[in-house]
Parts: structure tokens; C-alpha cells; sequence
């Protein structure tokens, strides 16, 4: 649907180049919801306005559903951006026009009749579930409402790609997840392919299906949501993940000597993590049993990412030296990620 092939983008002039996008290859696929993130300045936002052209590529080539978009006429590019809708941190509404004329505003010229703009405005309104809204003018609207209508305006057209540039950075918590809901139920519904650009990992594991981390304009990793999150390769990715987990608390116990964290001789703590799809066994009350070790959970942080439970547990395991390390070894045969943070064995 969407192909990337070395593409580059650089601002500035020949002597003083700021290289933005530097020689990027992706492929996102037609009905999926891909997630690009990056911390401020790491060029995702200038690659994805490298698909509908606001931003021209310095080298490379942009394809969109078998468009080079690059080699395309003026008119030809004003036809295609059509099939590309587009939403933003800050909606970019029309302050003087109502709900209703700012989502009819893209089908001027369109050659539909009034009550046929009129039948499309109020049926987008319905879908995005704000149709008592369109008398209303965006000062009379909250952030999550106004982002509603701005989505409903980026279907005007009937786009087949959708892209979200920090759609949710301006909204709280609670709106985030109605939006994010709002945008997976059009993607299942419409069959549209969602591009999310975030520089935030919960909105990722939220709703996407595989995700790209971008870095000083370069894509530093990419794969499969859960795949990332159970096994980050890059520092920039691990860096990411972490805000997103609990479990990387415990370094910051033990730094503060906390009294969780203290053990007893031959006790050690170990972060527990999930790093394949497969792990679905009761594994803590297992080896408990088969091995005559204690786990003593200090905190625990898992979700369902892709439809499979992904986090794990920090804990204390105790027991003979060499019962644990059967433990243990048993939990990795059972693609268990197993790191141990503190050892007190050595003081047995």
C-alpha cells in the first residue's frame, strides 16, 4: 500500500544540511494500522508528510496504493492527496465554520449536490458519533469532540490511508483511549490503512500492528508490536518501552534500599518477562511446586498486546542453590525472559 524506498530529506542549503530523513525503507501494508515513533526532532512526522507530499523528498521514491507520487503532474498529485486523509495534534479547524462546514469544506468542487454533501457531512458525523454536534462552532467543542470532526473531514474524500500526526499529544488520558477506539473501529469498519505518528508507546501498544522507531532520521527498529515490546533490540526502543512498564521500577528500589528489596542469604530478585507468544501456563505456581522454591511477587505489570499477554513480574525466589537454577532454567525452556537483579546467594 505504502513504500518507502531510500528516502531522504534534508532542510538547510548545501553547506549547512539539516538531514531530517536519512535513507529510509519501510513497507506498511494495505488494512494495517502502523505506528511510527520517535522523541521530538527524530524526523517522523517530516517522513510521513513525505507520503501525501507536503513534504517533497530530497532522494527516493514514495509509492502510495502503485503511485510513485514523486513523478506525478500537479493534477494528477491534487487527485491523489484526495484518497489521503490526514489529522493533527491540534485539529486545524476552521474557527469561523460549523461542525458541518468544516467537514463539507473538502467536498467543494467534488460535483456531489447540496443534499448529497449534506447526506455525506451528516452521515461522517454519525460514524465518528457527533452528529448533535453540527450546528455547534469548534470554540463550543472539547479537544476530543473537535478531534472527532477532524476525522470525520479527513473521510470526506473516502481515503484509503489516514494519517494521524500526534492525533492524541493534545488530549487527556480518557479522551486518548475514545480516539484511539474511534480510529481502530474505522480501520476494521472501512478497511482504511492508519499511519500513527506518536511519541508515545502506550498509544502504539494501544492499537497498532507493527510499529517503526525512528532516531536522529533514521529507522532504528521495526516489527511487530508485540514483538518489539517483548524483545527491544535498540536503546532508543528498550528507552521507549520502559515508559511504558512498571518493572523497570525495581532498579530504582534498590537504590533507595528499599525494604522490599532487601533479601535474605540465598534469595535473589529476578524481572520475569514474556518474550513470545506461547507463555500461557501458570508458571509461578509451577515451578513452586516442581522445584520447592518460594516466589515472593514484589509487583507484577502485564497486559494483552496483539491478542497475547505481554510484561511480567519482579519477585523474590528463594530455596537451595540448586533447585533455583532449575527453576530458572525451566522458566527459559518455557520462553520466559529471566534476568536476575540482585543475587544474595553468594552470601549463603
Amino acid at each position: 500500500m505504502i513504500s518507502f524506498s531510500h528516502v531522504s530529506k534534508t532542510f538547510g542549503t548545501p553547506e549547512h544540511p539539516v538531514y531530517a530523513v536519512q535513507d529510509v525503507s519501510l513497507e506498511i501494508r494495505e488494512g494495517e494500522i502502523f505506528g511510527i515513533i520517535g522523541f521530538s526532532g527524530a524526523g517522523k512526522s517530516t517522513l510521513v508528510r513525505c507520503i501525501n507530499l507536503l513534504e517533497r523528498p530530497t532522494q527516493g521514491s514514495v509509492v502510495v496504493d502503485g503511485k510513485e507520487m514523486t513523478s506525478l503532474t500537479p493534477a494528477q498529485l491534487r487527485q491523489a492527496r484526495k484518497k489521503i486523509g490526514m489529522i493533527f495534534q491540534h485539529f486545524n479547524l476552521m474557527p469561523s465554520r460549523t461542525v458541518f462546514g468544516n467537514v463539507a469544506y473538502p467536498l467543494r468542487g467534488s460535483g456531489l449536490s447540496k443534499q448529497q454533501v449534506a447526506e455525506k457531512v451528516r452521515r461522517l458525523l454519525a460514524l465518528v458519533d457527533i452528529a448533535d454536534k453540527e450546528n455547534a462552532y469548534p470554540s463550543q467543542l472539547s479537544g476530543g469532540q473537535k478531534q472527532r470532526v477532524a476525522i470525520a473531514r479527513a473521510l470526506a474524500n473516502d481515503p484509503k490511508v489516514l494519517l494521524c500526526d500526534e492525533a492524541t499529544s493534545a488530549l487527556d488520558p480518557q479522551t486518548t483511549n475514545s480516539i484511539l477506539r474511534l480510529l481502530k473501529q474505522l480501520n476494521q469498519q472501512l478497511g482504511l490503512t492508519v499511519v500513527v505518528i506518536t511519541h508515545e508507546m502506550a498509544v502504539v501498544k494501544e492499537i497498532c500492528n507493527r510499529v517503526a522507531v525512528m532516531e536522529h532520521g533514521k529507522v532504528a527498529e521495526e516489527g511487530e508490536v508485540f514483538s518489539i515490546f517483548a524483545a527491544p533490540k535498540q536503546p532508543i526502543t528498550q528507552s521507549f518501552i520502559k515508559t511504558t512498564s512498571n518493572l523497570q521500577k525495581i532498579e530504582e528500589l534498590i537504590v533507595a534500599d528499599s525494604p522490599v528489596t532487601r533479601l535474605n542469604p540465598g534469595e535473589l530478585i529476578v524481572r520475569l518477562s514474556y518474550v513470545q507468544r506461547n507463555v500461557s501456563e501458570p508458571l509461578i505456581s509451577s515451578i513452586t511446586e516442581r522445584f520447592h522454591v518460594s516466589v515472593n511477587i514484589i509487583f507484577a505489570d502485564i497486559e494483552i498486546v496483539q491478542d497475547a499477554p505481554i510484561g511480567g513480574t519482579v519477585a523474590i525466589m528463594g530455596g537451595k542453590r540448586e533447585q533455583i537454577t532449575q527453576a530458572i532454567e525451566y522458566l527459559i525452556e518455557k520462553n520466559v525472559g529471566v534476568e536476575v537483579i540482585r543475587d544474595a546467594r553468594a552470601a549463603e
